[in-house]
């Protein structure tokens, strides 16, 4: 279809929030903020108002938590067969109206329509993933002594909180809470406040496909606020959260009091090492993929490119050749790469590092610039002759920014890729695997990828080191997230117990 079509199907999408604005949504109604307020969420296509959002605070948070612990019991003990077959309905519910999530994120977010179109199809095996795991998500195993037989089990941990980002944030938000429902817990969702619309449309698709009420609440608002609340309620059992470091580190604060359970992921600061025997088109493709796709504004992105000197050069020039031609433009239309970026104070925060690349020497090979005058889009950018001890280099930019740095052999790579404050990825290029090996025994990533980009494997593990994370999401490690683990001994045989005070 054109970018016109495109633009009046995505109109007529977000229309429905147009009288009502994006309510919050607590057991199973949607509603305003207690408080009446409300804030607008922008496009960053060309700063046009979108919606009025509810603006959610202490209240409303308090409501949602009690509807969540009113749900809690009945869903809990909901056979996980039973979870299954309404999480898998969720999944189709998905589906239908994929293409109406992903318009609308397109226009919430400015994320481009060819990601956007798979994202609502990514949240959908998500629920189709952890649905299939419902039935057996409690199962454990049998240990067995002379006496004793003990076996383990796991329960839903309680009523959690789920604080997700502003990329990508439908599929992300799927990411988190299908484990939490298909465990058994239920949930209160705070989504970003710069990207609220598919969070609403979230929950209003799974009670539509037979979520019981309760289950799954959205309450719009800010981190300062509604965010608090729900880190510090004490009926909230855990916290999910994904988005910046240094947030993941006042919710842990926030969520002390109360010994709240906290999963977190944060940021990256990615490399890409490529070594001289490397498969070099392959190893351009997968770099320039992992940074330019989705604008830049992903936790796993590979946004340091660290190159062995003697194809420094060659790799360089040939980053440098893709970022100049990527098209950059309207989300909506289909030959758009890069769209802009979420809004307009991350917009400036990105175009910061342009003058801080200057400033510390290094040069700007390609980029480097804003495009246009309306709305929030930058060009495709690649630092050069850059060293590991810049602000490019060790800050998280969270956009389609790269910066290459040259190294000499592998204990310079290796120094070079951990000394950074984040270990959320790596991505190693060489045909040697001896050198594979060493380099991923040493690397201080909690997820790495040998001469590919990022490939999701769901049952994988997920999850970051240092700065960038605590805890995994994926396969069974996202059940020992929301559940508890239990033990239970029974006696095999009669056994001496000892006697006191005789």
């Amino acid at each position: 279809m054109t970018l016109d079509a495109n633009i009046a199907k995505a109109k007529g999408y977000i229309a429905q929030f147009a009288e009502t604005g994006v309510l919050n949504h607590i057991d199973g109604a949607s509603v305003p903020a207690a408080s009446g307020k409300t804030f607008e969420t922008i496009s960053p296509v060309d700063l046009t108002p979108l919606a009025k959002v509810a603006k959610g605070g202490a209240e409303d948070i308090d409501a949602a938590v009690v509807a969540a612990k009113k749900a809690f019991p009945a869903w809990s003990k909901t056979p996980g067969a039973e979870r299954r077959k309404i999480l898998i309905k969720v999944a189709e519910a998905i589906e239908a109206r994929a293409e109406e999530l992903a318009f609308t994120e397109c226009l919430d977010t400015g994320q481009a329509l060819r990601f956007m179109s798979k994202a609502a199809i990514r949240g959908a095996a998500n629920f189709r993933f952890f649905a299939d795991q419902a039935p057996h998500a409690e199962n454990g195993e049998v240990t067995r002594t002379p006496t004793q037989m003990n076996t383990t089990s796991r329960r839903p941990i309680g009523p959690v909180g789920v604080i997700t980002p502003w990329n990508t944030p439908f599929m992300l938000s799927t990411w988190k809470i299908a484990p939490a429902l298909a465990a058994g817990c239920t949930v209160v969702h705070k989504p970003a406040e710069f990207s609220p619309m598919t969070a609403k449309l979230l929950v209003e698709i799974a009670e539509s496909a037979g979520l019981p009420a309760g289950v799954l609440n959205v309450v719009n608002g800010f981190g300062e606020d509604a965010g608090k609340r729900l880190t510090e309620h004490p009926d909230i059992k855990a916290i999910a959260f994904v988005g910046e470091s240094r947030t993941g580190s006042m919710i842990m604060a926030q969520g002390a009091k109360s010994l709240k359970r906290v999963h977190f992921e944060l940021g990256g600061k990615n490399p890409v090492i490529v070594f001289d025997d490397a498969d070099i088109d392959r190893a351009v493709d997968a770099a320039t993929f992992m940074i330019y796709s989705l604008n830049g504004e992903r936790c796993t992105s590979s946004s340091r490119l660290l190159v062995q000197d003697t194809i420094y050069d060659e790799v360089c020039a040939r980053v440098a050749d893709v970022a100049k031609r990527i098209k950059v433009g309207h989300p909506l239309d289909p030959e758009t790469v890069v769209g802009p970026l979420i809004h307009p104070e991350h917009e400036a925060k990105v175009l910061s590092y342009f003058d801080k690349a200057r400033e510390e020497g290094a040069t700007i090979a390609a980029g480097g610039e804003k495009i246009g005058e309306k709305g929030c889009y930058v060009a495709p950018t690649l630092f050069t002759q850059a060293t590991n001890d810049m602000a490019i280099a060790q800050e998280e930019i969270f956009g389609p920014v790269l910066t290459a740095i040259p190294f000499k052999d592998e204990d310079e790579a290796l120094a070079l890729a951990n000394n950074v404050q984040y270990g959320l990825a790596a991505y190693l290029w060489t045909n040697d695997l001896n050198r594979a090996m060493r380099m991923t025994d040493e690397l201080e990533a909690g997820m790495m990828w040998v001469n590919s980009e990022n490939i999701r494997h769901l049952p994988a593990p997920f999850g970051g080191v240092k700065a960038s994370g605590i805890g995994r999401d994926g396969g069974d490690w996202s059940f020992d997230f929301y559940m508890e683990t239990v033990n239970v001994s029974f006696p095999r045989a009669a056994h001496k117990i000892p006697k006191l005070g005789g």
